[in-house]
């Protein structure tokens, strides 16, 4: 068994004491596991490095991770399921997603929210597999075994992107704020930095000279092998790629496995777990965004067989994920970068194998688990922004885009039309918390939250009873329902004082060859792209709402447009480039007084409902029948029917939501 200790550093009642329903009161218990893994066991044999990590007296490479669980307190309530989450950049996040919580700062217990998760029943385990996070009390990391070779550290390329915001001259060589990637030499005279006016844009060289691995001090300018220095300044809205060599190379592959065997430990079951002792008997992992993604590297390597052959989880989740992987498994990875054209981005993106029409590679991303005969069922929940990123539509929509791809029979796709990356919320905000980015518009405000909730009871219900989900729910091809980003932009261009992002500079997902070593995990950077593969979103009606997918009542019975993309605001640079992963909700104008002094074509409010009653009505109509069609829990319909009421509100009030300057 690769779990081969768990120590417990924590034990608490969870809320307080709080009681959940028929679950009854829930325990937190926070400690340490302790993996030992066989390089020679062939579950392992795609983990890039760790036949180069060291070994214990067995022959096992051992590594530990940060681990935690809430589950209720008597062993005879609740249920034997676990959600077993991934941890966002160490941040515990699916109790606060899915539960509805606040928007608190890291901590080591998550708010309950409204008790949703726990309400059902669900234990929920969180597992540390980051090896760059800063591990403190409230974020869960993982310490990775170092590769070597012939018993020295390794040497090798590395890359890091800079996406600056505001002028700054010192920056550290990491994605966020994590452990950086070493300049092997302070000196190193090959090492290059870049620049581009925009993400697929031309790369220019910035002399050697100019820079150095250095950062500002109070005492001045000083040598730095963890930080980049740039004297003129890194320019907001610009695109920044360091490549340098560094030293020091851990199996970050490792993290991956202990995802893996973590979920085979609960299986087991352990005294330690408290109501656990007897074994959890439907297992279900979810991720969001990078977790999301990591969870499809974890699908196409074909990591939910263990060393023993069982299959880990019977269920996952990847949420928000699109259709990129990411950089999870090869030499000098970073779990946090998502945008570098690199490993993340390589074919396949869909379940079902098929050939590639730019490297006319044949593969699948499920390919493995079938064979292996441990596939789990899978629902994937996308947001528009996943759409407007470039990949969204390669899960179902052939790489040159002239097709709709056949549904694989063990999983889901559903795309929650007119939302953006993370579930929108009142009052409008224009500043992105992950990287300090400001919008042009106000964010969107739809709440997705009851669709994500309805496909997490229809995984289990899947598995534990065989109800199949209801069908996946997309942008289509032969429905219409699917169109190209221009044809979608002409549409936003009718719309009062708005302004669409450049035509020439939307984000694309291209072909990248990483250089000879590619298939042994190690990359030549920067990446060489190719050919760009087909970006189709959902097609939009009059009013600029999205017509594919599963549609909420913001977006049936609609009180303004909600886009999956958004702008930089000016003061940040680039204003004509979208916003990574957020969108936008245009409020409609109360009158058609309004309407028509504002040069609004869309219909005002009072054109399209008769009052708040008639549309809080149509609102509910909506709401009923998504939960007939099983997209929807009939506990959420009143949720959605307060979130639409709150969007009139704001609505009718003009509350409009513009950049700020700073």
């Amino acid at each position: 068994m690769p779990v081969i200790d768990f120590r417990v550093t924590g034990r608490e009642p969870y809320a307080g004491g709080a009681s959940f329903g028929d679950a009854g009161p829930y325990e937190q218990i926070d400690g340490l596991a302790t993996f030992a893994v066989d390089p020679d066991n062939p579950a392992n044999e795609l983990i890039v490095d760790l036949d180069k990590a060291p070994r214990d007296a067995d022959g096992r490479v051992r590594f530990v991770a940060d681990f935690s669980i809430v589950v209720p307190s008597e062993p005879a309530s609740g249920t034997a399921r676990v959600l077993v989450e991934l941890p966002n950049r160490g941040r515990r996040r699916v109790v606060n997603i899915v539960n509805r919580g606040p928007a608190e700062p890291n901590t080591r217990t998550p708010d309950p929210g409204d008790g949703f998760l726990f309400r059902h029943g669900f234990s929920i385990a969180s597992i540390g597999w980051q090896h760059d996070v800063y591990r403190d009390d409230a974020l869960m990391g993982l310490e990775a075994p170092i590769a070597l070779d012939d018993g020295a550290p390794i040497r090798g390329q590395t890359i890091v992107e800079i996406r600056p915001n505001q002028l700054e001259r010192t920056r550290l060589l990491a994605n966020r704020i994590h452990r950086p990637y070493p300049a092997a030499d302070v000196e190193e005279t090959g090492a290059q930095l870049t620049v581009r006016d925009y993400e697929d844009g031309e790369a220019r060289l910035i002399p050697r000279s100019a820079w150095r691995f250095a950062r500002e001090t109070v005492d001045g300018v000083v040598s730095s092998n963890e930080h980049i220095y740039l004297g003129d300044g890194f320019e907001p809205g610009k695109y920044y790629y360091v490549t340098y060599t560094t030293e020091g190379a851990p199996v970050v592959g490792a993290g991956l496995l202990a995802v893996r065997d973590i979920a085979l430990f609960l299986r087991d079951g352990h005294p330690e777990l408290g109501s656990a002792t007897g074994g959890f008997d439907a297992i279900y992992g979810f991720g969001v965004s990078q977790t999301g993604r990591m969870l499809r590297e974890f699908l196409h390597l074909g990591l939910n067989s263990g060393e023993d052959g069982r299959a880990a989880y019977d269920g996952l989740n990847p949420h928000v994920a699109g259709g990129r992987r990411g950089s999870f498994n090869h030499r000098f990875a970073q779990p946090s970068e998502q945008a570098i054209p690199g490993f993340g981005h390589r074919f396949p993106f869909a379940d079902d194998e098929l050939t590639d029409p730019n490297s006319e590679k044949t593969d699948g991303l499920l390919n493995r688990p079938r064979a292996q005969g441990t596939m789990p069922r899978v629902i994937y929940t996308n947001s528009s922004a996943e759409y407007w990123r470039g990949d969204g539509a390669l899960t179902h929509i052939d790489p040159s885009g002239r097709w709709d791809l056949s549904q694989a029979s063990e999983t889901r796709i559903y795309h929650f039309a007119g939302t953006q990356h993370g579930a929108g919320a009142l009052p409008q905000e224009t500043l992105s918390g992950s990287d300090g980015s400001v919008a042009q518009y106000g964010f969107n405000v739809v709440d997705y939250s009851p669709l994500l909730r309805a496909a997490i009871i229809n995984l289990d219900r899947w598995v534990r009873d065989g109800v199949e989900p209801p069908p996946s729910m997309h942008p289509r091809i032969d429905d219409g329902t699917a169109a190209t980003r221009d044809a979608v932009l002409d549409v936003f261009d009718g719309l009062p004082d708005m302004n669409t992002p450049h035509r020439g500079r939307l984000f694309t997902v291209r072909t990248v060859d990483l250089g000879p070593d590619e298939s042994r995990g190690v990359g030549r950077w920067p990446a060489m792209e190719g050919d760009a593969y087909a970006c189709l979103v959902s097609a939009v009606d009059d009013d600029g709402n999205e017509t594919g997918g599963i549609r909420m009542p913001d977006v049936a019975v609609p009180v303004g447009t909600h886009a999956g993309w958004n702008l930089r605001a000016p003061q940040t640079g680039s204003p004509e480039q979208q916003i990574p992963m957020q969108g936008f909700t245009s409020f409609f104008m109360p009158t058609a007084d309004a309407a028509q002094e504002g040069l609004d074509p869309r219909p005002s409010i009072e054109e399209r409902y008769e009052s708040r009653e008639h549309y809080l009505r149509r609102v509910r109509s909506v709401a009923e029948n998504l939960v007939v069609s099983s997209y929807a829990l009939a506990e959420d319909i009143e949720l959605m029917v307060a979130n639409a009421d709150g969007r009139w509100e704001a609505a009718m009030a003009g509350l409009v939501a513009r950049a700020q300057t700073i």
